[in-house]
């Protein structure tokens, strides 16, 4: 459980803030799934039930019905695996990993409910009746009037790109996301990163790192004047600082800014279960709102929310909900040249189906609980035996700060990038880099060094057993006893957009070959 210091003050209890101007939609009444839902919405911890022998760990709230055999190929082919892949895991193929750490995105694993709701799929090009179930569910849960499907998030993001971001604009953020600053650059505006002070403290008891700054919000505001800010954007779940979420009172603080500049506020909702299962557990005068009530909340004060349905939802698309009809139509002039056509957005009709019932479960705490008590059991194993992690637990994964695992790695050679060549080679996990191979060059050539060098080992939702994290946690303990035969990466073929998703990098020493012989010595032919 979380401890009694992680619990903040919050105002939470006043569900519909006074201050937005949004008008919201009525409510048409729960569907059938809501009913079911309700015997648990608003008991959080079923998954962590007092043990008589006194250990403490998670349990799954499911059962495994349906299975993928896994291989786990000699540490000699995992050698070559990686040296083919040029140093990049985005590069590494299926067949050589064993357990697949890279993301959340596109690989939680699906509910019985969702796999039945695929067979009733409309196909139909226009008109398909299976988009009035994803709509509904979208206005239900977030009380909006108007849903726009894309084929996930950061088809969302190029298009509220497009639309409201102009040469020189400036759009303030809790942080950054890599596929949102691009799409934000590309139209010729920048970013302004503001979260509080404490949100780059990797080792920290906050509950709520992702939170923003409000005096350094308005201060941004001063700077630029508020017509060259096209909206505020906060990130539910922070993913390139450890997953850390925001606090529902913090949201509340930025709405009064934005309210007396003018200025919308653009959620990007896709860890928002992270989020809200925080916001439950940490924020006190939480404690007693249903998820629901939480997420319209949340919704309530936002003008657009936009998701990626690879993560809310657990299926594989995205859609933008708003009120408002002008950006309707503006947006709407741009789903059939980018997507296709509006019932349908570029996803398949069975995800939609799929995503519609995926967001409602995530009304359900012992559904979106099931990432964060895992990833803590994880951190606070890891925590145990002295290798550094971001804490506190955030969302997403965990997080190994390579900055100090491997120190003596400049940064210049990507730690991250080098930790998480490192542990494939040693454990066939596949972890993602989330440092500085992670940012691009500037229109000068410069190379920014991140806040970070994180090792992201994702967690997704329902997917791992307890034995698996036991397995990667038993290797990461080892590499850390032998983190000084670890060094540096260099790029050898660096593209100029995203670089981290297919550039390739060699290593600066024959390092692999001297960490291959040491797992030998101590492993024999184990593999």
């Amino acid at each position: 459980m979380v401890e009694d210091k992680f619990l903040v003050e919050g105002i939470c209890a006043q569900i519909n803030p006074g201050g937005t101007a949004t008008k919201r939609r009525p409510d048409k009444g729960r569907r059938f799934l809501s009913a079911k839902l309700e015997t648990t919405e608003g008991v959080m911890g079923l998954a962590n039930i007092k043990m008589h022998l006194g250990e403490s760990f998670p349990l799954e709230m499911h059962k495994t019905r349906i299975v993928q055999k896994l291989d786990l190929v000699p540490i000699e082919r995992r050698l070559e695996a990686i040296t083919e892949a040029g140093n990049n895991t985005f590069l590494l193929k299926n067949t050589d990993i064993f357990i697949d750490m890279l993301t959340d995105s596109g690989v939680n694993a699906m509910s019985d409910r969702q796999m039945a709701a695929m067979m009733e799929a409309d196909d139909s090009y226009a008109g398909s009746m299976t988009f009035p179930k994803l709509e509904t569910a979208c206005q239900e849960i977030f009380g909006t009037e108007y849903f726009i499907p894309t084929h996930q998030g950061r088809a969302c993001e190029h298009i509220l790109s497009k639309i409201f971001v102009n040469p020189g604009d400036v759009v303030p953020m809790n942080y950054h996301f890599t596929t949102t600053k691009a799409h934000i650059v590309l139209c010729g505006g920048s970013i302004e990163e503001i979260p509080i002070d404490e949100a780059l403290n990797l080792t920290s008891s906050h509950p709520f790192k992702g939170n923003m700054d409000t005096e350094k919000l308005e201060t941004v505001i001063k700077a630029n004047g508020s017509d060259r800010i096209p909206f505020v954007r906060l990130e539910a779940g922070t993913n390139l600082i450890g997953g850390q979420p925001f606090s529902l009172e913090n949201m509340r603080e930025v709405r009064k800014v934005c309210d007396q500049y003018g200025i919308p506020i653009v959620l990007d909702a896709s860890l928002l279960a992270d989020n809200l299962h925080f916001i439950k557990e940490r924020e006190e005068a939480c404690r007693d709102m249903s998820i629901r009530e939480i997420t319209r909340a949340m919704a309530d004060l936002s003008d657009i929310i936009y998701f990626s349905a690879r993560k809310l939802g657990c299926a594989r698309g995205g859609g933008i909900c708003l009120n408002s009809h002008e950006s309707y139509l503006k947006i709407r002039e741009l789903v059939p040249l980018y997507e296709g056509f509006l019932t349908y957005g570029g996803m398949s009709v069975r995800e939609m189906e799929a995503i519609a019932v995926g967001l409602e479960e995530t009304m359900d705490p012992d559904m979106i609980n099931q990432g964060p008590i895992f990833i803590a059991y994880m951190v606070d194993e890891l925590q145990r035996l002295g290798i550094p992690v971001v804490t506190p637990p955030g969302g997403l994964g965990c997080h190994l700060n390579a900055i100090d695992f491997v120190d003596h790695v400049p940064q210049n050679q990507y730690p991250a990038g080098a930790l998480g060549s490192a542990l494939y080679l040693i454990s066939g996990v596949r972890g993602m880099e989330r440092g500085t191979l992670s940012e691009q060059r500037d229109a000068d050539g410069v190379e920014p060094m991140a806040n970070m060098e994180l090792l992201r080992l994702a967690l997704p939702r329902r997917v791992f057993t307890m034995s698996q994290i036991k397995y990667a946690v038993d290797r990461i303990a080892w590499l850390h006893e032998n983190r000084q035969l670890v060094e540096g990466l260099v790029f050898i073929d660096e593209p100029k957009n995203l670089r981290f998703f297919f550039g390739k990098l060699a290593a600066v020493s024959d390092w692999q070959q001297k960490l291959v012989a040491k797992f030998k010595q101590d492993f024999g032919d184990s593999l």
